[in-house]
C-alpha cells in the first residue's frame, strides 16, 4: 500500500503545530457570569497527514483536566475527520468538518444536550489569525436551529 501524499488540507493543519498557551472563557449557564481558564496545548504531527493536540488546563470546576484531539483530512470523503476526548468526560467525540474560507475550520460532532435530554449538534471552530495566534470556540445548536457559543479561547504560540 502506498502512503498518500499530503494535500492542501493536510498542509493547512500543519499550520497549527507547536506549543500554545491559551486563555478561555466558558458560559455554562446564561444566568451566571463566565468562567475563565488558562492552559496549554501541544500540537504535534502524526506524519504529514494528521495532527494530535494534547491539552492541559483548568476547568470551570477549578480542576485541571487533560484533552486529546486528533484531526486529519479524508480525501475520499472530501472532509476533515477527527476525535476528541477529555479526562472529565466519558464521551468519545467524532468530528466531521470543512474549511470555511482559508482560515476557519468548523468541526461538527453530535453529543449529549446540556439540558440533559437527547443529543444536539456541536461545532468546534479553529480560526487562524496569523502564524502566532489562533482562536478556538465551541457552540451548540438549539432545538430551533439557532447557535449558542459557550466557549471561546485565544491561543498564542509559546516562546
Amino acid at each position: 500500500m502506498e502512503i498518500p501524499q499530503p494535500n492542501p488540507e493536510h498542509e493547512w493543519l500543519q499550520r497549527l503545530l507547536g506549543d500554545w498557551s491559551f486563555e478561555a472563557e466558558f458560559v455554562m449557564n446564561p444566568d451566571q457570569p463566565p468562567t475563565k481558564s488558562k492552559g496549554r496545548w501541544v500540537i504535534r504531527p502524526l506524519g504529514a497527514l494528521w495532527i494530535v493536540a494534547e491539552g492541559e488546563g483548568g476547568s470551570p470546576d477549578g480542576e485541571t483536566h487533560n484533552t486529546i484531539m486528533t484531526i486529519g483530512f479524508d480525501p475520499d470523503a472530501g472532509r476533515f475527520v477527527g476525535t476528541f476526548i477529555a479526562s472529565a468526560m466519558t464521551k468519545l467525540w467524532l468530528y466531521d468538518g470543512a474549511l470555511e474560507g482559508g482560515s476557519r475550520l468548523v468541526l461538527a460532532a453530535t453529543g449529549p444536550s446540556f439540558a440533559g435530554e437527547g443529543e444536539t449538534l456541536y461545532h468546534d471552530i479553529f480560526e487562524i489569525v496569523d502564524e502566532s495566534r489562533f482562536l478556538f470556540s465551541s457552540r451548540l445548536q438549539g432545538p430551533d436551529g439557532s447557535w449558542t457559543e459557550f466557549m471561546t479561547a485565544d491561543y498564542r504560540r509559546a516562546a
